[in-house]
């Protein structure tokens, strides 16, 4: 599932993401695969209640299991995938202990955040142990930029994408340095201020080509246009260059100083360079602002309006609803194919601590899926007291170091789709 415009957004406590485990980490040995059968009273909520539920667990590393889950033996009949109870249904659980495991959780999108790429490709370049798909992208929406995430993208402390102001955003925060994790709802803040004169522009959006308003479509000299446009900052991590187009374009160096300015848009930054750019009226205000040196001010925040630092090892990324928080479910109620059965991929932590990363095959007659009141009670019952639902549908993928896919992707043959980012476990 993927979505063609930027519309969620999403907060987190300061506390519980600057909280550090004191725990040591220890390395790493595999342990033998086994096998059980659970019983009925054990298993999953979902579907009915005779059905047996088969659990495989295998140690990746220490602190590190994966739990496969089958629940239901009998294929669907392909015209019985949403609404059958007999399922079956395939989950595969990534369990993380801090308190044991020699690593550290981060997310990663690969060369730039513009492209996309496979999750095995994303898991194995990041020479990490285990992975999953992550934020929610634009996808064909925007084909020249697909991986372009729709919401919160954090990395290593840089915000690269602005959560927006949609409730239904629901974000993944990781502090690499403690793997603590949280999941909430953040907001932020941007602008850009000239040192000398004061004025000030507030951003639109970050690392997201701007909007020309539909009355200036056809205006080549943006500047004349009367409707306001955007204004974005683009960092090198976007793409090879930025957007092409009507409009126009100042960059600046590493201290924020204009180097150059042009009256259209689309350029290639080196490693210290950052732009602006801006469409429609902002596009006057813009040039008029970039004189000399300017200040570029992010701000993130939680939903309590309290500062959330932006530091290395800092990671968020964006999903799609709050599945459980505090140990209840708190999913809303919904229709359409986006509650209806579908491939997902959850991810939150337990009471204890504990990460955990879960995909749930789906639209297969081999696994049909989850509804969103399903994925909810299937994360309570995975013990996520906090968890939220990121990206599914033919994004959906777990993968190992070595390439493996774990799960079966929805798409023909089980072909896995490329994404924008993914959540991984270095050792």
């Amino acid at each position: 599932m993927t979505t063609s415009a930027r519309v969620f957004k999403a907060a987190v406590s300061t506390a519980a993401v600057f909280g550090v485990l004191t725990t040591g980490l220890s390395t790493a040995g595999a342990a033998p695969v086994r096998e059980q059968v659970t019983p009925t009273a054990q298993g999953l909520p979902i579907g009915d209640a005779d059905l047996v539920e088969t659990r495989t667990d295998r140690t990746l590393a220490r602190g590190v299991t994966l739990t496969r889950i089958v629940r239901g033996t009998d294929p669907a009949p392909a015209d019985q995938i949403n609404t059958t109870t007999r399922g079956p249904w395939v989950v595969n659980v990534l369990t993380i202990d801090p308190r044991t495991a020699d690593g550290h959780l981060k997310a990663t999108y690969g060369p730039d955040l513009a492209r996309v790429e496979k999750t095995s490709d994303l898991v194995k370049s990041s020479g990490a142990l285990a992975g999953v798909n992550a934020s929610f992208f634009t996808f064909t929406a925007n084909p020249q930029y697909p991986g372009d995430p729709v919401g919160l993208g954090l990395f290593d402390g840089k915000l690269l994408s602005e959560p927006l102001a949609d409730p239904t955003e629901a974000n993944l925060v990781i502090d690499a340095k403690s793997n603590r994790v949280v999941t909430g709802h953040l907001r932020w803040t941007g602008t850009v201020r000239n040192y000398f004169t004061g004025v000030e522009l507030p951003l639109e959006f970050l690392n997201h080509p701007p909007v020309i308003p539909a009355a200036c479509a056809t205006l080549p000299d943006q500047t004349t246009c009367t409707e306001p446009g955007d204004v974005v900052r683009f960092t090198p991590e976007f793409a090879a260059a930025t957007p092409s187009g009507a409009g126009v374009e100042v960059v600046l160096d590493r201290r924020g100083c204009v180097v150059r300015t042009s009256t259209t848009r689309g350029t290639a930054l080196s490693p210290s360079q950052t732009s602006l750019q801006a469409t429609g009226q902002d596009t006057v205000a813009l040039l008029k602002l970039a004189k000399g040196c300017l200040r570029t001010d992010l701000a993130v925040a939680d939903e309590s309006g309290r500062k959330v630092p932006l530091r290395s090892g800092l990671y968020g990324v964006t999903g799609r609803y709050q599945l459980t928080k505090n140990g209840e479910i708190v999913v809303p109620d919904g229709s359409g194919s986006f509650f209806d059965r579908n491939p997902r991929t959850i991810a939150g932590t337990t009471r204890g601590g504990k990460i955990v990363l879960a995909t749930i095959d789906g639209r297969q007659t081999t696994s049909v899926g989850t509804t969103m009141d399903e994925t909810a009670a299937v994360a309570k019952a995975l013990g996520l007291y906090d968890a939220i639902n990121l990206d599914g549908g033919g994004s959906t993928a777990m993968a190992l170091g070595d390439g493996t896919v774990v799960n079966h992707p929805s798409s023909t043959g089980g072909a896995e789709r490329s994404v924008g980012d993914a959540i991984v476990f270095v050792p």
